[in-house]
Order: C-alpha cells, then structure tokens, then sequence
C-alpha cells in the first residue's frame, strides 16, 4: 500500500504508517501539485493544511481512505469521497485531554486574572490590589455538555474542589452520579454557577446557545469559558454584559469567524483570548496521529473501524435489501428526540411483518445515526453509532414479529427514559414513501419534510384554526397538515409540514396559544426527505 502524508504529522504516527505501508511525505505540494500524483496512492493523510478538493478526491483513482489528524474535516469534501467509495476517517478523542485541561488553565486565568497582571508588570507597574482574583474551591462550575471533553474538565474540577453541575439532556443519572455532577435544567444552571464552560457541538439548535436572553439571567459575577466551538456565545452580547457588569469576565479560545478580526472583547481587560490552542499540545499531535494511523491502516486492510466519518460500505447482497428502508429508520431516529427529548437509557427497535425477514442491524444503526446526529452532532456514523450508543449507556434492543395488522412492514421505535417510555411507528409505502403512523399513542399518517412542528392540543373547535392563523400572520405556510386523537374532546397530536424554518420566537407565540399543551419543531436533514414538489430524493 501506498500513503500520501501531505502535512506535518507526528514521528510516531509516521513510524505507525511505514510499519505496514510504503510512506511518501510530501508537505510542500500545491493542489495542483497534488494533483499530478495523488492517482499512485492509495490513502491521504492530512491536517487542515491540505484542501482535499472535489477535483482532488476525483483524480485520486485508487484512493481507498483519507486520514485526517485531528477532529475537524472542514478542509476535506466528505460528500464526493462517499460519492467516490472513499472511507474518511479522523481521530476525535486525541485532543480530549489537551481540551480538558485548556479549559482548566483558562478558568484559571480568568480568576485570579493572570493575563492582564502579566501585561502590567511587563509594562513596570505593580498593582497587587487591581489584579485581586477569585478562588475556584468550593465555587460552582456549570458545564453546558458532558460527552467526552465535558466529563475530564468535571473530573479536573472536582479536584480543585468544585461543586458540578450540569445541563446535558442526554447524559443518565446514573453517569452524572458515578461523577459526582449534578443535573439541573438550562436555567438553573444560569442562574447558579459561578463559572460555566460550554462544551458542545455546534449546529443550529446551539447557535448562540447563550445571547442576551441567557446573560439576562446570570449572576453578575459569573465567568464564562469557551474552549468548545465558535459560535455558542453572542460574542457581541458578551462583550456588552461585560461592559455593563453583568459578567465579571469570559475566556474564549474559540470565536465565530476566525482569525478574530475587530472585536469589542478585545478591548476588556477581564477578557482571556487564545488563537483556538485548545488542541495545540505536543502530546495531542501524537496523540491524534497515532490514532489516525492505526485506524487507517485497519480502514485499509478491511477491519473495522470507529473513527469513520462518511458511511462506509455495505455489502451489495445486505444493501440491496434494507437500502429502502434506511431513510426511513434515520428520520425515526432524528424525529424522536427532538420530539420527546430527555434522558435515554433503552433503544427497542421492533420490526414486524416482512421487514423482520430482512438483516436488521444496519436499519438499527441507521435509526441510532439519525438519533445520534441531533444529540452530538455530525461525527455519527455506520462504523461508529453503536459504539458511541454503548459509551453513553444506552442499550440496545431488536424484537421482531411477522405478523402486523394494516401494513406490510412496520417499524417502531420504543424508547425508555428516566422516567417514562415512549414510542414512534414508521412505514414504506411503495419503496420511497415514508410516513410516520404512531405518535406516542397517536395513531396518524403522516410523511415527514424538512420542517415541521409537532403540538399535543385539547381537541376542540378553534385551535387548527388559530394555529393556522398565527402562522399566516407570520408569513409561514403550511404545505400539509395531519392529526390523530384518541377520543373527541380529549388530548390530541397535529403534525404540520411547514415550508420555512420557524423562529424561536414565533414557536414561543405558538406554546402559549390557548388549547395547546406542548409543541415542539421538528428539523431533517438529509436526502431521505421530500423535495418542494413531493418527490422522494434518492
């Protein structure tokens, strides 16, 4: 076999490389360069230095994988490797200690306001009384994420004598007792802790997870860190909280739009800044080549992996068989927790009918990827889901029946909780139509689109009708509409497929709407869904 390693890696993970391979390190290539030569290898490995293009991927004929250094694949085109059968891989836990304690030294920093005495002294004053800071024993640090990164800074601050709490809908009791965090919701975490450190994926639902509203609600001697991802903070709401007094200080490694350009947090003295350092450690580059390397070499050689970031292949003869019925299992496994949210402890995935005859565990993976992907982000994959599931504590169930009444094939999703257990049903109606059938205890028909909302209501006269009227006056249209109910005048679920994303404030208009009990809005991604004009895109 034949690698490429475009960027500087690591000594360790090149000798990883040549142990089983013919390594070639060339880091001074342009693209086109790269291009000229990257038909004779068999796998690239990069940092973010290298662009790995379409054009690039598309010369690369007998390319088998892409090896990326690090977490992030911004700099790699996922899409036209999975187009072109290229398995792309990266090692997301090289860096979780270097990001850790990063976010430990920051806290640090901030409290007893090291940069900005450092830059005084520098300058030839000596003010001990300015610079007085904060201890961090026996104040509280709220952590906003608890998956890999978010439990070792809970583990380095408990050391220091911290009390720890956490919002992490996903994370079980029984893990943040074992820890010693304790859960609490969004807002009693802002109004308590005295630090907060964000450490979660960033996709719509997180961004500016903390704007206006939430430094409204924080003590005026919080401290707020974050080492996570660009974009979790209203960095211009923070700068004027600071200003205002309303935050005693932040420290950002990490910022919207990178460099960081002109900014007001660069003015504030009881501001931390770092140029996204975080995983910047001698021990994390090893770290992160050495783990690429071991799994690209297994990618290589047909073994599994858990650091795969595209769908790897199936086998044709499994393939043909559950290909329609994939789409299907990821939209019931991204509806369900934006529906229900909350804690999951057990997964029972029930086929019945003459999808019981069929392989199963890829349609169960499939289920867990769409259910994954809303909880941590994007990084879920066919190699990894069942990997991750266990990580968190989550077990797995398949049970299945051939006999069902009223449909050929039917699936449902049965999740068990802290406290409750609820369900979804899903079928296919002639290979491409995905509807959902059950709602909990709900019985509808309803095929899912990019965006919906999902409201539980007292079924009685007016309440379609005021619904429909609050979104025409806000200029969002409904493209079709379905509703189940158990008996007249008693709780009752609608499902509406709306054209547009609706905003936050206009889903707060929609809950407080008399007759309505709960609404939640539902957002799918992928090529499993309908197009504007009905059609399933394959």
């Amino acid at each position: 076999m034949k690698i490429l390693v475009s960027d500087p890696l690591s000594s360790e993970g090149l000798q990883k490389l040549e142990e089983d391979a013919w390594v070639d390190v060339r880091t001074d290539q342009s693209e086109e360069e790269l291009e000229k030569i990257i038909g004779d290898y068999d796998a690239l490995f990069v940092r973010s230095g290298t662009k790995v293009t379409s054009s690039l991927i598309e010369k690369g004929e007998k390319l088998q994988v892409i090896g990326r250094a690090g977490v992030g694949v911004d700099n790699i085109d996922v899409d036209k490797a999975t187009e072109k059968g290229i398995m792309v891989i990266n090692a997301p836990e090289g860096n979780t200690i270097s990001t850790a304690e990063h976010t430990i030294a920051m806290m640090a920093a901030l409290s007893r306001n090291i940069p900005a005495a450092s830059n005084s002294v520098k300058q030839g004053n000596w003010d001990r009384k300015k610079y007085t800071g904060v201890e961090l024993n026996r104040k509280t640090l709220g952590l906003f994420g608890f998956g890999r990164i978010g439990s070792e800074v809970a583990r380095r601050a408990r050391a220091m004598g911290m009390k720890i709490m956490i919002h992490d809908p996903f994370a079980s009791k029984e893990r943040a007792q074992k820890l010693g965090v304790e859960p609490v919701s969004k807002e009693e975490l802002l109004q308590k802790a005295d630090f907060i450190s964000l450490h979660m994926p960033k996709n719509k639902s997180t961004h500016h997870f903390i704007g206006k509203e939430e430094l409204n609600m924080v003590k005026p001697e919080v401290r707020i860190i974050n080492c996570a991802r660009g974009g979790l903070i209203d960095e211009a709401a923070l700068a004027e909280a600071i200003k205002d007094g309303r935050v005693a200080g932040a420290a950002l490694d990490v910022f919207e739009e990178e460099p960081l350009g002109e900014s007001p947090l660069r003015e504030l003295d009881n501001v931390v800044l770092t140029p996204h350092l975080a995983a910047s450690t001698e021990e994390a580059q090893v770290n992160v080549a050495v783990q690429v390397a071991e799994q690209g070499l297994k990618a290589l050689q047909g073994e599994p992996v858990v650091s795969a970031v595209n769908v790897p292949s199936l086998p044709p003869e499994v393939l043909n068989e559950v290909k329609p019925y994939l789409p299907l299992m990821r939209v019931l496994g991204s509806f369900y927790p934006q529906v229900y949210g909350g804690t999951i402890k057990e997964i029972e995935v029930r086929y019945s009918g003459e999808i019981a005859d069929k392989p199963s565990a890829p349609l169960t993976t499939s289920c867990l990827i769409g259910m994954l992907q809303v909880i941590i982000g994007d990084e879920v994959n066919y190699v990894n889901a069942p990997y991750i599931a266990k990580s968190r504590g989550i077990n797995i169930r398949e049970t299945t029946s051939r006999t069902i009444e009223n449909y050929a094939s039917l699936i449902t999703l049965t999740v068990k909780g802290e406290e409750e257990t609820r369900s979804i049903a899903g079928t296919l109606f002639n290979e491409n139509d995905i509807r959902i059938v059950r709602i909990g205890d709900y019985s509808i028909d309803a095929s899912p689109s990019r965006y919906m909302l999902v409201c539980s209501y007292i079924d009685r006269p007016g309440i379609i009708g005021k619904m429909g009227t609050l979104l025409g006056n806000e200029d969002i249209n409904i493209a079709s509409m379905q509703v189940g109910r158990e008996f007249i005048g008693g709780e009752a679920v609608m499902v509406l497929q709306v054209d547009d994303l609706i905003p936050h404030d206009l889903q707060q208009k929609v809950k407080v709407l008399d007759g309505i009990v709960d609404t939640r809005f539902v957002e799918l991604q992928g090529k499993d869904l309908r197009n504007p004009r009905g059609k399933m895109e394959v």
